[in-house]
């Protein structure tokens, strides 16, 4: 019985050593790099510049407008 315990023992420990081991080089992942060119603008405006750029030019448009409805007081 002793004999049965120290094989399944040794068994054991044999097969959870080796089975944790590394994979072969033939398992190894192969990792693919691509490199893109990106062609960037100069202008490096954001959305909200963008926005707030035509928010300001429809307000300079009302303004203008306002002032002409006021007309010359001279």
């Amino acid at each position: 019985m002793k004999k049965a315990i120290l094989v399944l023992t040794l068994s054991l420990s044999a097969f959870a050593t080796f089975s944790c081991r590394e994979a072969e080089e033939n398992d190894k992942e192969t990792v693919i790099v691509k490199e893109v060119e990106v062609e960037r603008t100069e202008d490096r405006e954001g959305i909200l510049e963008r926005t707030a750029k035509k928010v300001d030019q429809e307000v300079n448009k009302e303004i203008d407008q306002e002032i002409e409805n006021i007309g010359d007081d001279n």
